[in-house]
């Protein structure tokens, strides 16, 4: 039984056999046909889309550069002082705080150094007693051969260094008493009556803080940090608009009247001085103004859309296409106008570069140019 079952199996495997090849003779191919009919419909024969990228050129303008840009700056004081006592003492009288406005040569400060004092009045003592002895010898030289000329000379001498010593002690005393070095306003204080006192740093450097903080604000210097890229066109005596959050809407006005002529090396800026009048002390230490910068070109220069710029980590540059063929310009940045930005580089006016510039479409590329815009 089990070998007529073996035998119907091996029957049917002919029959489907035959009824394949009959067929593949019949369309007049063969059995290694069938694999290539079906990649031939898998992978349909599509010949390739070529042709050149099209791309939108723009030209090179020419103008002249006359903007204006803003810049942080800072006004400060234009005279500022920080006054320690010369000696130590014990703080007897101080007659101003903080917003008390003095003039200069007004007494700020007294101190007592009792100590002083004692050593004064024992310098004078040991004066007059070396004075008299001076006195003495020289009517005893009278005499030929009774006082020596070298002893003569001696006693000179030391009158003279007990003239100096009272001298320098009365000049230590006159510290005691502190004075405004000039006009201004009291911005800080520190201290009060009893307080014992010293000169800076007196026990290390910076222990000991100042006793009052003096600033002139009735002329002010305001700081502008210039950017490299701005310096070009700095003019002493020029005046600049300037704007401060305290007075909105407001315009103040500062004259450029001293420049640094050196780039810091880590901002890139050029510190400049503009002197500021504030009589009316509407103005004060401190505040963070923003100054109008008058940027301006004494030739026009050269001006692209920003986006036909491309900066990559190795250089800047814009496409540049002649004979429909691109070319890399390498370029330097400088100051953006709206939409456009000035570069300097092997350009010249007309010259059409692609408005949009990308590091893919490398230098040498046929391309179907657009209408410029």
């Amino acid at each position: 039984m089990r070998q007529w079952f073996v035998i119907g199996g091996l029957l049917a495997v002919l029959v489907v056999t035959g009824l394949v090849l009959l067929l593949a003779q019949r369309d007049g191919g063969t059995v290694d046909n069938v694999p290539s009919q079906r990649r031939e419909i898998a992978t349909p024969s599509v010949p390739p889309r070529g042709g050149m990228p099209q791309v939108t050129v723009v030209p090179v303008v020419t103008k002249r550069l006359d903007e204006t840009v803003h810049l942080p700056g800072e006004l400060q004081p234009y005279l500022h002082v920080d006054l320690y006592p010369k000696v130590t003492g014990v703080l007897q009288w101080i007659g101003v705080d903080r917003g008390s406005q003095v003039k200069r040569g007004e007494v700020l400060v007294r101190l007592m150094a009792p100590e002083l004092a004692a050593q004064r009045a024992e310098a004078e003592a040991k004066w007059r007693s070396d004075e008299i002895t001076y006195e003495r010898l020289t009517t005893a030289a009278a005499t030929p051969g009774v006082v020596a000329p070298n002893d003569l000379e001696i006693a000179k001498r030391t009158v003279e260094a007990d003239r100096a010593c009272v001298r320098s002690l009365k000049d230590m005393e006159d510290y005691l008493v502190i004075t405004a070095p000039f006009d201004g306003v009291v911005t800080t204080r520190n201290v009060h009556p009893g307080a014992l006192v010293g000169p800076a740093g007196g026990g290390g450097a910076g222990s000991n803080p100042p006793l009052i903080r003096l600033e002139h604000t009735a002329h002010l210097r305001l700081m502008v940090p210039v950017p490299e890229q701005y310096t070009g066109e700095i003019t002493p005596g020029h005046s600049l608009k300037f704007f401060v959050p305290a007075f909105p809407g407001r315009t103040f006005h500062g004259a450029i009247t001293r420049v640094a002529h050196s780039v810091d090396m880590k901002t890139r800026t050029m510190p400049v001085e503009l002197d500021v009048d504030n009589a009316a002390g509407l103005l004060a230490p401190g505040m963070f103004p923003e100054v109008e910068w008058a940027v301006r070109r004494s030739e026009p220069t050269l001006f692209v859309p920003a986006k036909a710029v491309v900066t990559t980590t190795e250089l800047v540059f814009v496409i540049r296409v002649r004979d429909d063929t691109t070319e890399w310009v390498r370029v330097q940045k400088g100051q953006s106008v709206g939409d456009l930005i000035e570069v300097f580089g092997d350009l010249q006016t007309d010259d059409l570069v692609v408005a949009r510039g990308t590091d893919e479409l490398r230098a040498g590329t046929k391309v179907t140019v657009a209408s410029p815009q």
